[in-house]
């Protein structure tokens, strides 16, 4: 398998849902640091995501959704300065393929990496207490989603990035199998799944023996899940759905749902832009 086939977007990702303080996220979520946080972030304001993602971290150390959050910011950060969603989720494969290496913020990387790391101590130490911790689960599953991603879309090792996204998404999988109310954690199946789909059959073949899974109806069920019940994740489950929709040729689902996001996060530019493109 040639590395540029690979999919344009391999995010397994980018955020998540608190366990122990919300076992069923149909229930009104508290609005934390980490929410607004993600909020922040959603709006492109990394500054201030920073500062609520550290500030919680003081007030909960023991806690490793705080430095993965941490670290999704600054994941988020290169992505917005890089252009890279723009150019991964919506320009067709051939211009994929044809796009250049891309040249990473070597601080912003040292930073993510770091992040990251504390992120991993901290799950260990967690499942030291309880190996049954929900919390560090989730935590384990966006921390191997959140370095699958850099992998894949900043520094283009795809094959590397696959490994740990299968990783993430069998981890996902028990995670929901016996908690059905981490909505979020189903964006891991549901990226897997419709991303690998949109390659040729050769390739699937290829991808479903090194057990990946390829099944784009799946896909998009989870992501449907994600998207209408997740705390952290959702607008990027919709941001991918609204994708499907275009690759679909259902131009007026993707305004609906890039509109409901722009006038959600009016700060960031990617929804406008993309909006103004279909209109």
């Amino acid at each position: 398998m040639c590395e540029p086939s690979m999919p344009a977007a391999l995010f397994s990702t980018c955020l998540l849902a608190l366990a122990g303080i919300v076992p069923a996220l149909a229930a009104p979520a508290p609005d934390t640091l980490l929410d607004k946080g993600y909020r922040q972030m959603y709006n492109l304001d990394f500054p201030g995501a920073h500062r609520s993602f550290e500030e919680w971290q003081r007030t909960n150390p023991e806690d490793p959704l705080g430095p993965v959050s941490d670290a999704a910011a600054y994941l988020f950060a290169e992505f917005d300065r890089l252009h890279i969603l723009q150019s991964e989720f919506f320009t067709d494969d051939e211009n994929f393929i044809r796009r250049e290496r891309l040249s990473p913020d070597p601080a912003v990387k040292q930073k993510f990496e770091d992040t990251l790391a504390k992120a991993d101590r901290l799950v260990s130490e967690a499942r030291a207490r309880s190996p049954e911790d929900t919390n560090a689960t989730f935590a384990e599953i966006l921390r191997m989603g959140l370095h699958a991603d850099y992998l894949a879309l900043i520094e283009k090792r795809y094959l590397a990035s696959l490994t740990e996204m299968k990783a993430g998404r069998i981890l996902a999988e028990q995670l929901v199998a016996a908690h059905p109310g981490f909505l979020d954690a189903f964006l891991a199946v549901g990226v897997e799944n419709y991303m690998l789909s949109l390659k040729p059959a050769p390739i699937r073949w290829v991808l479903r023996m090194s057990g990946a899974q390829t099944d784009k109806e799946q896909g998009i069920e989870k992501l449907r899940l994600t998207a209408s019940g997740g705390r952290f994740l959702r607008p990027y489950a919709k941001l991918l759905l609204a994708v499907a929709a275009l690759r679909d040729d259902d131009r007026s689902r993707a305004r609906s749902i890039l509109g409901a996001l722009a006038q959600e996060f009016p700060s960031n530019r990617l929804y406008t832009q993309e909006l103004r493109r279909l209109q």
